[in-house]
């Protein structure tokens, strides 16, 4: 059955083939086929655009067109039935561009990595830090969009992930601010993109900054934040931080 909806469209002329997006997809809607990105069907598409932040070219975007509607059931039989197609039987390897990194297929955030080579423990503090975190309860789908410490606020819509890998968490983007939790990968995305629509529309939040890792399944908390506002018709100037896997602060910064 096909409607008019929201689904990834690739510029071919701008796409240089190296696989970030298609790596990005967890319903395994893309392929490089000849060397350029390409969408293999409509009914893989969910249309969240998590693929979108991975593409070093600006080649993909979220168009709204007559597509088929996305089936789950499906995306998921094709993701289970695909098979490796590297030598050997090995997943095939994509590198990041300007990186020499190489990334196996699949989800980049599910890659493992061992943080604590070449790391030096930190002196113990010399009196016991405390709690910049002002409110409870700080997850989006259980937060009501009237909650009193969510009016006028400087609200940070952190991913799950990055609140765990960033350091200076609580000094640096809890002070003075109020906080809502989700993850793009594993919650539901357009129920966290109604639910922050109608606490921006309630609260009219002076500032919004969306924290999110490097990975990226990660950029749906991006795309999120986008949609709330433009659904919620509230202007709220937003900014974008990036977190390493490493804890680094790859892009932004917790004063804007």
């Amino acid at each position: 059955m096909a409607r008019t909806r929201k689904i990834i469209e690739i510029d071919e002329k701008k796409c240089n083939g190296c696989g970030q997006c298609v790596s990005a997809c967890a319903e395994g809607a893309l392929e490089l086929v000849n060397g350029k990105a390409k969408l293999v069907k409509d009914i893989y598409c969910d249309g969240l655009g998590a693929c979108i932040g991975e593409c070093p070219e600006g080649a993909l975007k979220i168009i709204e067109r007559k597509a088929n509607l996305f089936n789950e059931k499906e995306a998921e039989k094709r993701m289970k039935d695909r098979k490796p197609k590297g030598k050997g039987g090995k997943a095939p390897k994509i590198t990041k561009p300007g990186s020499g990194e190489t990334l196996p297929c699949g989800c980049p955030s599910s890659t493992m990595m061992d943080l604590r080579k070449g790391k030096v423990p930190a002196p113990a503090a010399s009196r016991e830090a405390h709690s910049e975190l002002t409110h409870w309860p700080i997850k989006l789908k259980l937060l009501p969009p009237e909650a009193p410490f969510l009016k006028g606020a400087d609200l940070v819509l952190l991913a799950d992930c990055a609140a765990t890998a960033y350091p200076n968490l609580h000094p640096h983007l809890l002070r003075g601010r109020s906080i809502v939790m989700a993850c793009p990968k594993f919650d539901d995305l357009e129920g966290h993109i109604n639910r922050l629509a109608a606490i921006l529309e309630a609260s009219r939040p002076k500032s919004l900054t969306v924290v999110i890792m490097e990975v990226p399944c990660c950029n749906g908390l991006l795309f999120a934040a986008e949609k709330a506002i433009e659904l919620s018709g509230v202007k709220v100037p937003m900014k974008k931080m990036v977190i390493g896997r490493d804890g680094r602060i790859i892009k932004g910064n917790p004063g804007g």
